[in-house]
């Protein structure tokens, strides 16, 4: 095709070149132009007012302008001692349209398409669209698929334009029929091919697709087959050849591969040379494989990789540890040499973000731990990475560094991010059979103005609850990281009538705190606070418990005023903020309602969870926690007061209760962040609304009501959850599936906890940060439950909302 388009080239050199005698150029006029201007065709143009064109001159004009792609037809003349250049400008692409693909992204093929001329604006050349049909069938054939047709569609437009439509025919991809492996003793083929993309159809082959060729997919299996061996000794172990056949109607494939298994390997001697840096017995502290030892590449590998990271945390970024084998095939043994080059040491001379259109560049700035001026570090570096990742504004953080031009001791780090929405608008619904419609809303910006101050107002009303809130946290009051918050709740609950499957009473609580944020380092903070609240209670007799009632004559106030201050530790190694996939969190904290209260408590919770990838894109989580509450000092009214109340009840027994932990601060169980499958707030004791009753079975009392749930002042509460990677939701920070497993429950107190009570369930959750918003839906079922739970299940659970 090159050599035609030479010849036709040539011959239009010849034919619109016009001989003519030598003469001296006096002025250049161009004919034909409309879209492109004359500046440009100058810039190309070898030849000058005042020069004197030759027939040989003429055609080096006419081959420069064809070679720029603008024309289709290049024709000189004269007029006089003007040249005259006359055009015939090819059209340019107006619209570039990708139909019919499903295995490859139009974005990302569209990118393919620019590199090679063919691209919106550009100007329109019919070499580059049989390029293109042949780069294009190239990439689907990598992918499998020998059925693809490419078919470009080009449409003349008005203008001088064209519209340029691509229809792709992807076909079906081929399948594997047969794997052979020949050569293989030491190992049976499913022991090799174990970790193989590659596959014949199986039962699960329709969500792997292992079963599909792929070109990349089978150097891969190569190499992992490579690896197999070599990490058992097998140090020259060969892959002789691979043979791959496609059947004649191009949807079955055969791969045979013929290798040489070798002998087993062992280690004679292992040294260090080169440039070290360091002492060589500290390095060797990084060298996981020792002389007698059987050869494994993937312990070389691993060594090197560890001295290459603790070289690039000393300010070597560029260092180079080369591992060099030398096989005694006679002794079977490697004398393993790592060669170190760690190059020049380089420090950083300027920190640059890219991509951050929001988000003011002194919010990264402040979570970098590689710092201006200082030596390159590999692990500040890293360190800074997840800062950025975890603080929840950015899709992708990519860091890269670059060798100042002109110097080998400087480097600059570029961070790339891409900004996601920090806002959203929130709203969930929910519908039980007993508390009805639940909606909730809240506005939230996590990135305040790009100030990376957050800031929320949220209000959520269902039959029984009405509540609203504002919360505003600066992260950083002082340079070293110290933030400040402040809240401002009312919550509203009224239970108080006898439909109510909740303990019949009601609340009108208004509540404000501040609170210190102090990090004490990288993964641990501090959080210290002080909050006054005021919180009203309404029972109502015959309808509310009688336990609760007396409670409160005993306490002696309708209205609870607390002053509280709060301590807590965190330990936070997530290496993400949305979809973490490793490290965990690790929190402590007490509330105290401080002297002056009207009920004096201290409240302690702790939580530890932990992610783990564990293969193949899965990855575990668990989570535990354990609450306490109990009160302390003298709380309620006086003894002589209280031995008056005792006489004057009748109807029942009064039991003293003043130093028992108030049922309005227990602790609940049950819900869409608790144990999922059982209704929020339902779970752990529950009692009769009359003294005299007694709980019977299915959560009956003795006067045929229903127990009410009031909470405990000991939770327990323990999730396993795995999350899994399906073929159709590539990006976890968009969504993500998971099946879990739950169990939990409230007590009264520590000394009431038993282990066959705790309730279990299971089922699937999938958390998708869609367009509209973030989606949680949860189907759960109920493992372990008790006579009475049938009341609190609710199998289907979800929220939704939208996003800025």
């Amino acid at each position: 095709m090159k050599r035609i388009a030479a010849l036709i080239l040539l011959a239009s050199l010849s034919a619109n070149a016009l001989a003519f005698d030598p003469f001296v150029v006096s002025d250049i006029r161009i004919d034909g132009l409309s879209r492109i201007s004359a500046g440009t065709v100058y810039n190309y143009l070898p030849v000058n007012k005042g020069d004197r064109l030759t027939d040989a001159d003429a055609q080096r004009a006419i081959r420069a302008l064809y070679q720029t792609k603008f024309f289709s037809d290049v024709e000189l003349d004269r007029d006089g001692s003007i040249l005259v250049i006359k055009v015939v400008e090819r059209p340019s692409i107006a619209k570039l349209t990708i139909r019919g693909n499903k295995d490859i992204k139009t974005d990302d093929l569209k990118k393919g398409l620019k590199q090679i001329g063919l691209s919106e604006g550009e100007t329109f050349d019919r070499l580059a669209i049989d390029n293109v049909q042949q780069e294009l069938i190239r990439q689907y054939y990598n992918r499998g698929k020998y059925n693809v047709s490419v078919i470009p569609h080009v449409t003349r437009l008005d203008r001088n334009r064209v519209a340029v439509d691509i229809e792709i025919r992807e076909g079906m991809a081929a399948k594997i029929q047969e794997i052979n492996i020949l050569g293989n003793h030491a190992f049976t083929d499913k022991q090799i091919r174990k970790d193989f993309e590659s596959g014949t159809p199986n039962l699960m082959s329709w969500y792997s697709k292992n079963d599909q060729y792929s070109r990349e997919k089978l150097s891969g299996d190569l190499e992992k087959l490579q690896s197999y061996y070599m990490n058992r000794g097998y140090a020259d172990f060969g892959v002789d050849s691979t043979q791959v056949a496609i059947a004649p109607d191009k949807r079955s494939m055969y791969i045979d591969t013929s290798i040489k298994e070798g002998d087993i390997y062992k280690v004679s001697d292992v040294k260090l040379l080169g440039d070290l840096v360091l002492p060589e017995a500290t390095l060797r502290q990084l060298v996981f494989i020792k002389a007698g030892e059987t050869f494994n590449r993937a312990a070389i590998e691993d060594s090197t990789k560890a001295i290459k990271a603790l070289l690039a945390n000393l300010g070597y970024a560029f260092a180079k540890v080369t591992p060099i084998p030398k096989l005694d095939k006679e002794k079977h043994t490697v004398d393993l040499t790592l060669y170190v080059e760690p190059g020049q040491r380089v420090y950083v001379r300027r920190v640059i973000f890219v991509g951050n259109t929001r988000t003011e560049d002194n919010v990264l700035r402040r979570e970098m731990r590689q710092l201006e001026g200082s030596w390159y570090s590999q692990a500040a570096v890293d360190r800074s990475k997840i800062r950025l990742q975890r603080l929840g504004y950015f899709k992708t953080v990519k860091v890269d560094k670059k060798l100042v031009p002109g110097t080998q001791d400087q480097v600059d780090v570029t961070v790339k991010v891409e900004e996601q929405s920090a806002g959203s608008v929130q709203f969930g619904v929910g519908y039980s059979q007993y508390s009805g419609i639940i909606l909730n809303a809240s506005l939230s910006q996590n990135n305040l103005f790009g100030t990376g101050d957050s800031f929320s107002v949220s209000g959520s009303r269902s039959t029984y609850t009405t509540s609203y809130g504002m919360n505003y946290y600066n992260p950083y009051l002082t340079d070293n990281g110290v933030g400040i918050g402040y809240n401002l709740t009312y919550t509203k609950t009224n239970y108080g009538n006898a439909s109510s499957i909740f303990a019949n009473y009601a609340t009108s609580n208004k509540a404000f705190s501040t609170y210190l944020g102090i990090p004490i380092s990288e993964t641990d903070g501090v959080r210290v606070g002080l909050g006054v609240s005021s919180n009203k209670i309404n029972l109502i007799p015959g309808y509310s418990p009688q336990m609760l009632v007396d409670y409160q004559n005993e306490i002696g106030n309708y209205t609870m005023h607390s002053w509280t201050g709060t301590l807590g530790w965190n330990h936070d190694t997530r290496n993400g903020y949305w979809a973490p996939t490793r490290g965990g969190l690790i929190s402590l904290s007490t509330d105290v309602a401080l002297p002056g209260s009207t009920v004096q408590t201290w409240k302690a919770t702790a939580q530890a969870n932990h992610y783990w990838p564990i293969g193949l894109g899965f990855v575990l989580y668990l989570n535990g926690e354990v609450g306490y509450g109990k009160a302390y000092g003298s709380n309620g009214i006086s003894d002589a007061a209280y031995n008056q109340l005792k006489a004057a009840t009748t109807d029942h027994v009064l039991v003293d209760m003043r130093k028992d932990f108030p049922f309005w601060n227990n602790f609940y169980a049950g819900g869409v962040s608790d144990v999922r499958g059982f209704q929020d707030n339902t779970l752990g004791p529950r009692i009769c609304v009359t003294a005299t009753a007694t709980e019977a079975k299915n959560g009956l009392c003795s006067d045929g009501s229903y127990a009410q749930p009031v909470g405990g002042a000991f939770k327990v509460l323990g999730q396993a959850e795995l999350y899994i990677p399906l073929p159709f939701l590539k990006d976890i920070n968009t969504a993500r599936v998971s099946w879990f497993v739950d169990t939990g429950n409230v007590y009264k107190d520590y000394q009431s906890f038993s282990a066959s009570t705790l309730r279990v369930s299971t089922g699937v959750s999938l958390h998708w940060q869609a367009p509209i918003g973030p989606l949680i839906i949860s189907l759960a079922v109920p493992l372990r439950t008790q006579a009475d739970d049938s009341h609190y299940e609710e199998r289907l659970q979800f929220t939704f909302g939208s996003q800025f």
